[in-house]
């Protein structure tokens, strides 16, 4: 459990000289900083446990982590044809969340929270949310799609926080009157820039990534007034997500009423990230010229780094659209989509397998590779280091010696 001398506390107090405010979710007192959840098995027990045991919220993403386990790999790879493969792939997956929360949580050792980021677009979203919660995750994250039904699973459960990512004001008042109705407020909202943020951004086409009311200047303000307006003032804790660079950034948004930042790729590219380090040279060797915005599988905006692989796609995209109006057969022999354009002849989105191009980016295979990046500069250039530097540069303006 906590130490007097603590990492964790050296870095509570640094924040604290630099100006900046901790907050607090589930009754823990908590480091600004958010690490947000990446997958397929980029942000697992590895980091979330070390940014927890550091004092902030580290995320796992729970999507497919069964990759990360050679022996639930080697149960269910093989696959294909058997009509309950996709009932042994969901159980599998359920295991290795179970395994990485507790990996996290015997990381972080009493600090921190560990929290578990679940897309609403997934096909066992229910299942996912009752493992997180039986395992002992101290927050759910909820985010590619609205929650709606979020405080009905969790029913039972108060002491686990409820995150809902949205990104509007819109978004966040049918949120909360939602919820309210049900007698639960969100314990936190991630309030996420599609134009700045990495992977499924929270816009409806590609071409609303410029809108003005995603801008934290804008949006925020309005989400206050609202809760205001409400009475609930002070009672929902606001995180702002995408484009979040240095100390100065977080300064800016905690001016505003922000209480925390969430980053991504900036944790991404860390020495314990769960990726391999293949993946990580490629985020960070990526410069804004490198990044494109498309329309991803489950027909959300997308951002990710121009790739051989994705190069290719955006190339087709407009002749496989053209013959995709049949249902197919998943190709991974489970459905981790509820929709998918691909398995579900949909030309209107993505026609490709996210899941497979995940995968291959997770062990750093360039040429099929789907690799999703934010908009913003990294702090360290193309350096992979710890996260406790990381740390120190967010809350210190500390840079690492050469």
């Amino acid at each position: 459990m906590d130490e007097p001398n603590s990492t964790a506390q050296q870095l509570a107090l640094m924040a604290q000289q630099s100006g900046l405010k901790t907050w607090t979710l589930a009754g823990k007192k908590l480091l600004p900083v958010v690490q947000g959840g990446m997958g397929i098995g980029v942000s697992a027990g590895g980091l979330a446990g070390t940014v927890a045991g550091l004092g902030g919220v580290g995320t796992i993403s729970c999507v497919d982590l069964r990759r990360l386990h050679p022996d639930l790999m080697a149960q269910t790879q093989h696959l294909d044809k058997e009509p309950d493969a996709a009932a042994h792939i969901n159980a599998a997956n359920l295991i290795a969340l179970d395994r990485e929360i507790q990996k996290a949580k015997t990381l972080a050792n009493g600090h921190g929270l560990v929290a578990v980021n679940i897309m609403k677009a997934l096909s066992c979203y229910e299942a996912y949310v009752q493992q997180a919660i039986d395992s002992g995750a101290d927050a759910v994250v909820v985010g590619a799609g609205l929650p709606l039904d979020l405080p009905d699973l969790a029913a039972h459960h108060a002491k686990v926080a409820l995150i809902p990512i949205l990104s509007d004001a819109r978004g966040v008042q049918l949120v909360v009157k939602k919820w309210e109705k049900k007698g639960r407020l969100p314990d936190a909202i991630v309030l996420e820039h599609p134009r700045l943020a990495g992977g499924h951004l929270g816009a409806a086409k590609v071409a609303d990534l410029q809108d003005e009311r995603f801008n934290f200047e804008i949006a925020v303000p309005q989400i206050l007034s609202f809760f205001q307006a409400m009475g609930i003032e002070g009672k929902i804790p606001l995180i702002a997500a995408g484009g979040i660079h240095c100390r100065e950034d977080i300064q800016h948004l905690q001016s505003l009423g922000v209480s925390a930042v969430q980053l991504g790729t900036a944790f991404a590219v860390t020495q314990e990230c769960d990726a391999a380090l293949a993946f990580k040279q490629v985020l960070a060797n990526a410069k804004p010229s490198d990044l494109v915005e498309f329309v991803s599988v489950a027909g959300l905006p997308a951002r990710a780094v121009r790739t051989p692989w994705l190069d290719k796609y955006l190339r087709i995209e407009e002749k496989l659209k053209l013959v995709a109006h049949v249902k197919k057969k998943c190709h991974m022999s489970f459905d981790c989509l509820s929709h998918c354009g691909l398995r579900d002849g949909n030309a209107s989105v993505g026609q490709f397998c996210i899941d497979k191009q995940l995968g291959h980016a997770l062990n750093g295979d360039l040429d099929k590779g789907l690799y999703f990046r934010g908009a913003g500069i990294l702090p360290f250039d193309a350096e992979i280091l710890p996260v406790k530097a990381l740390m120190d540069w967010l809350l210190g303006d500390l840079r690492p010696a050469a």
